[in-house]
């Protein structure tokens, strides 16, 4: 990609082009329907800092992709962040994008005195793991995700 790319964090004016790209994710995922949020939630997490989000743009501001990620508390590693999703958009694949963005995320949890940074990727997805490897990634066989939708009826 001949095209300068730069890193920046997100605002709230950002708020409908990330729930555009978590959109694409889960359209690439094969998921759309499990997408329960809006743009008013992206909104509002940002404006809550529930949620921070680096975003990686051309010359002319346009989005190319997205780290965006949360504080928590590892009970037995201390502070760390927790990287919901790494996306890039479709036409810009392959040009280093994801590598520049999680390499923000990575700068971003030294900075902030993260001991840890976590994250989950479908077991599916061999290109994703391929890149998380890259970083001396390790994955933990046998642990499982649990999870409640408190939007729907238990």
């Amino acid at each position: 990609m001949k095209v300068p790319v730069f890193i920046r964090k997100a605002s709230i004016q950002d708020a409908k082009i990330i729930f555009n790209l978590v959109m694409e994710l889960a359209i690439y995922e094969k998921s759309p329907l499990e997408v329960h949020t809006s743009e008013l939630d992206f909104h509002k997490g940002l404006d809550e800092g529930l949620f921070y989000a680096i975003l990686a743009v051309d010359e002319h501001q346009q989005v190319l992709g997205m780290a965006l990620y949360q504080n928590y508390f590892s009970t037995w590693n201390g502070k760390a962040l927790y990287l919901e999703d790494l996306i890039v958009r479709e036409p810009y694949r392959r040009y280093g994008i994801g590598t520049l963005l999680f390499e923000a995320f990575l700068e971003e949890a030294r900075f902030v005195g993260a001991k840890i940074v976590k994250w989950q990727v479908l077991d599916w997805n061999e290109l994703a793991k391929g890149f998380y490897r890259k970083y001396n990634t390790k994955f933990y066989p046998g642990w499982e995700n649990g999870v409640i939708y408190l939007h729907q009826k238990i």
